[in-house]
């Protein structure tokens, strides 16, 4: 058959245009914590950002990976994740840069558990910094305070129970000396708003939605987390710094010192080359980066350039490939091969 020029653009768009099938799809999950922290709508920023379950896209669209679903999966946390991530339950995790190491190193929270060395690196997003929530009227000041208080950790699984743990170990306090509750950060911040609690950790980059949430209910304050305790922490452990969280960062709430940990996202070592790869191609493009920096504060500091800064466990290949074809790892001098 003879095409006329119409007829033969007519038919190539189709070609081009043609939905993908259930079957050329591919669902990429990231776990990520409670729906009250960050990780939950920063994940969600990124899985838009990196889906493209159609296969096409409009003009001036955010453009993801052919045929992949990426989905925001709520969690317990990090330490959850990293564990769902190893046993093959989800395909990649937002993980605290302090846990994926241990657990990449098989020491501290995964002692008991052996080395999960099919962990790899996709990036470093954003720093999390440690909160403190506590009423204004409670009359607590400091850490030590915190000693004979009813104090809600967060739940079995999460980055910030292994953090809280750290912390109160650092000003000499136990589980023992406090009445401790196992609470995700919104059921925290309910009973403390209904008086029923003193006190709640929460590991996450400012602002975390639970926090403006309780600010809405009621008056709170953030301790500060500082002074020779903390110094010999951060001393100790290299994967924490000084941080501040500036003043009106939540309605009412002054600066205060504390501690911040990175965020990482990480995903495991038999995950297609090629589908870590195009995720990161997706992550940093120009249409990706405007849907970051208008969906979240932290979502502004995600950056290719600060994207293996703090990574203690090996890269994934395709990442790897990535970062070398854009000639981040020649600029840092590292990570040209994977490690154990």
């Amino acid at each position: 058959m003879r095409l006329i020029p119409g007829m033969a653009v007519v038919l190539l768009l189709g070609l081009v245009w043609k939905p993908l099938s259930a079957e050329q799809l591919s669902l990429f999950r990231i776990g990520t914590g409670g729906i009250g922290g960050t990780y939950y709508p920063i994940a969600g920023l990124v899985a838009q950002a990196i889906s493209n379950p159609a296969g096409y896209c409009e003009p001036d669209e955010v453009c993801g990976v052919p045929g992949l679903v990426a989905v925001a999966q709520s969690s317990s946390g990090s330490v959850t994740n990293v564990k769902d991530i190893a046993a093959g339950r989800i395909e990649s995790g937002f993980v605290q840069s302090d846990v994926a190491f241990w657990a990449y190193s098989g020491v501290e929270a995964f002692a008991g558990d052996g080395r999960q060395t099919s962990l790899r690196a996709i990036a470093h997003l954003y720093p999390e910094s440690f909160h403190i929530v506590v009423r204004s009227d409670s009359g607590l000041e400091s850490v030590h305070d915190l000693a004979g208080h009813r104090v809600a950790l967060d739940e079995a699984g999460s980055g910030t129970l292994v953090g809280a743990e750290l912390v109160l170990k650092a000003f000499g306090l136990n589980q023992s000396d406090i009445a401790v509750s196992y609470l995700k950060s919104d059921d925290a911040m309910e009973r403390l708003v209904a008086g029923e609690l003193d006190a709640f950790f929460l590991i996450a980059g400012y602002p975390a939605k639970v926090i403006q949430w309780a600010t809405e209910q009621t008056a709170i304050r953030l301790l500060p987390i500082s002074g020779p305790e903390t110094a010999e922490l951060v001393k100790v452990n290299p994967f924490l710094q000084h941080d501040i969280i500036p003043a009106a960062t939540y309605d009412g709430v002054k600066q205060v010192e504390t501690l911040t940990v990175a965020a990482q996202w990480i995903t495991r070592e038999d995950i297609e080359e090629d589908t870590v790869y195009g995720i990161l191609q997706a992550l940093w493009r120009s249409d990706a980066r405007r849907l970051l920096d208008r969906g979240h504060a932290k979502g502004r500091v995600i950056r290719l350039e600060t994207a293996l800064e703090g990574v203690g466990i090996p890269l994934h290949p395709g990442a790897m490939r990535f970062y070398r074809d854009v000639g981040l790892l020649q600029r840092l001098g590292r990570f040209d091969k994977p490690t154990d």
